[in-house]
C-alpha cells in the first residue's frame, strides 16, 4: 500500500481597494445578485456584504490599505476654553482642517463623524 500526502500552502488573496470596488459596483448592476458576483469571482458572499457595508460607509478606498497620518495644530488651551459672551452657539466647537492648496473644511461639534469621514475622503483623493 502506498500512501501519499500531499502538502498544500494555501494563502488567502489580498484585494487591492480598486477591485474591491469594482466588485461591489458590479452587484449593485441592475438584475445583478451579489451570489453571482460572489460565484464568478471566486469571493465568499459575506465579504462582498462586508465590503458593501464598507462602501455605503464610506470605508471602502485607499484609507483601509495603510493609514493616513494629518499633521494637526493643537491651540493653547486658554484659547479653546476662551468663548465670547456674544459668540453664537454655531461658532462653539468650531473646527477647521486645512486640506492644502487654499481648502479647508469648517464643521461644529454637532458634525456627524460619519459624514465628515466621506466628506475627507472624497476631498484627499482629489
Amino acid at each position: 500500500m502506498k500512501v501519499e500526502v500531499l502538502a498544500s500552502v494555501e494563502r488567502r488573496r489580498r484585494w487591492h481597494w480598486e477591485e474591491k470596488i469594482r466588485l461591489v459596483e458590479e452587484t449593485l448592476a441592475p438584475g445583478m445578485t451579489v451570489s453571482e458576483v460572489a460565484r464568478r469571482h471566486g469571493v465568499a458572499q459575506s465579504l462582498l456584504f462586508y465590503w458593501r457595508r464598507q462602501a455605503r460607509d464610506g470605508q471602502l478606498g485607499p484609507q483601509d490599505t495603510a493609514p493616513v497620518l494629518i499633521p494637526v495644530e493643537v491651540a493653547p488651551s486658554e484659547a479653546m476654553t476662551a468663548v465670547a459672551p456674544d459668540t453664537p452657539a454655531s461658532r462653539r466647537g468650531l473646527i477647521e482642517i486645512e486640506l492644502g492648496d487654499g481648502r479647508c473644511v469648517r464643521v461644529d461639534a454637532d458634525v456627524d463623524a460619519g459624514a465628515l469621514r466621506r466628506v475627507l475622503g472624497v476631498l484627499e483623493r482629489r
